[in-house]
């Protein structure tokens, strides 16, 4: 079963058609319901005018064998006296269920149809028109005083059946009453047939039955269709990407369609995060490219110098040996951060106040000034005391005389600046000595130019720590980096 539907076009088909079938299930009944009640209201509509015409002729002294009501031609038609006894029935009655009382003969104590001397009316076992009047407690009369002559306004409705010339019959019956001149007050019952409600409902559920099923296979057979051309786009970006994975071949995009749907948005989002994804796995590349390149120089040139110590020791650089050394291990240190912050690692969240931080770097080198206001950020007192030792590096690199270190506050930013008078970085320049290993003509030299990492680094933790790196002209006609960081909030 969990295969069975497994998949979204199976499942939006399996939901679609239930969703329909209850729909149609509770609708189907509603109208069954309401049919059938409207067409039993017709019914009995029906036979409160027939009872009511019946009625209006006994207020009116019509003896009961001059009753139209009592031919046989109408439903049944039932007269009770006020006892609960049958004084007059339809021609042909031979069975009936659901009025007063089950007799379909008038009793011979009872008075015939036409006489109309009431007298003979208490004649008679009163205990045994009691059994078989038992059923008058629901129609037991309406309460109403009435005059002479006068018929009840409350009609009372019940269902039952009756066998009227050997044909048995549903019927809805009506009762009322009518006070008479001569023979007391009477309950009339006439009965309308419900087999026009019966044949309505039957039809009804019969069509219901047969076209209920044929509408869901419709239902589930478009759903299956509309799913799986909503979803064949969904089919054709797995396979692509299985196709990516299979061949590791990052610059294929998978198929994107010509709609504006939620698809082709996932369509799209799947192409930027693959071209992302080309883009971060060919830094990596170039990034492991490139430390080779870099770590095989020192490594080279401390193998040679160790070599020829071993064959000639009196030819032993010392100094340069440590030189290679030193640099070896810087190189290791930057590539080191690198990759922790490529990592995503997150700065520490305590406060740094540039201005003293400033001074601390500044002490100790030659030609830089600092001239700096309090400024508190959050972060990585190590990580911006390095972003800060590589900016100084860089400008006593290629200061003439002199290197100003400046802070200040604007608005909700602390703002680092470091400012040469050295020649300074061409605007076209300005973003690229960013990228890592990248050195200018003016520095190509390693040993005087590094390994083209500090400012990467720098950027780097800038970014991390939610701020900003910038290059540009510095007042002298030097360059210019400043570094703007969000302030600490006060506590």
């Amino acid at each position: 079963m969990s295969r069975l539907f497994g998949s979204v076009r199976s499942r939006a088909t399996l939901g679609a058609t239930l969703v329909v079938a209850v729909a149609l299930v509770a609708a189907g009944t509603a109208v069954l319901l309401s049919l059938r009640s409207n067409l039993i209201g017709e019914a009995g509509t029906q036979a409160e005018r027939s009872a009511r015409a019946v009625a209006a002729e006994l207020a009116v002294r019509t003896p009961y064998d001059k009753l139209s009501g009592l031919d046989g031609d109408g439903g049944p038609v039932q007269i009770v006296d006020e006892d609960g006894r049958l004084v007059a029935a339809s021609e042909d009655l031979r069975k009936i269920t659901g009025t007063a009382t089950t007799e379909v003969t008038p009793r011979s104590s009872a008075p015939a149809r036409g006489d109309d001397d009431s007298d003979d009316s208490d004649d008679g076992d009163d205990g045994d028109d009691s059994e078989e009047g038992g059923d008058s407690d629901d129609f037991g009369g309406s309460g109403e005083s009435l005059a002479p002559g006068e018929i009840a306004r409350e009609t009372t409705f019940s269902n039952g059946s009756a066998t009227i010339d050997g044909d048995a019959e549903d019927y809805r019956f009506a009762a009322v009453e009518v006070e008479t001149h001569d023979r007391g007050r009477l309950t009339v019952h006439a009965g309308a047939p419900l087999a026009a409600e019966h044949s309505a409902v039957d039809t009804s559920l019969t069509a219901m039955l047969i076209g209920l099923p044929l509408l869901l296979g419709v239902v589930a057979g478009v759903t299956w269709l509309v799913t799986g051309r909503a979803l064949r786009p969904v089919e054709g970006i797995r396979r692509e990407m299985a196709a990516i994975t299979a061949s590791e071949d990052l610059a294929r995009r998978v198929p994107e369609p010509a709609t504006h749907d939620e698809i082709a948005r996932l369509a799209r989002t799947t192409n930027e995060t693959l071209a992302a994804l080309e883009t971060s796995v060919e830094r990596q590349r170039r990034f492991v490219a490139d430390a080779s390149h870099e770590l095989r120089s020192p490594i080279a040139s401390l193998r040679t110098q160790l070599e020829v110590a071993a064959a000639h020791p009196e030819l032993l650089d010392l100094d340069g040996a440590v030189e290679d050394t030193v640099r070896l291990q810087h190189l290791a240190a930057d590539l080191l951060l690198l990759a922790r912050l490529d990592a995503g690692e997150r700065p520490a969240d305590a406060p740094v106040d540039l201005a003293a931080l400033a001074r601390e770097e500044a002490a100790g080198r030659t030609g830089v000034t600092v001239d700096a206001e309090p400024a508190e950020v959050s972060g990585s007192r190590g990580q911006l005391g390095r972003v800060l030792a590589n900016l100084l590096d860089n400008a006593r690199r290629h200061a003439r005389e002199r290197v100003t270190v400046t802070v200040r506050r604007e608005g909700t930013w602390a703002v680092l600046g470091v400012a040469d008078d050295g020649d300074g970085v061409a605007e076209a320049d300005r973003e690229r000595i960013f990228e890592r290993f990248v050195r200018l003509d003016a520095a190509r030299s390693r040993d005087d130019g590094g390994a083209g990492l500090g400012l990467a680094i720098a950027r780097d933790v800038a970014v991390r720590h939610g701020g900003t790196l910038t290059a540009g002209a510095a007042p002298a006609g030097g360059a210019l980096f400043e570094l703007r960081l969000p302030l600490a909030r006060p506590d």
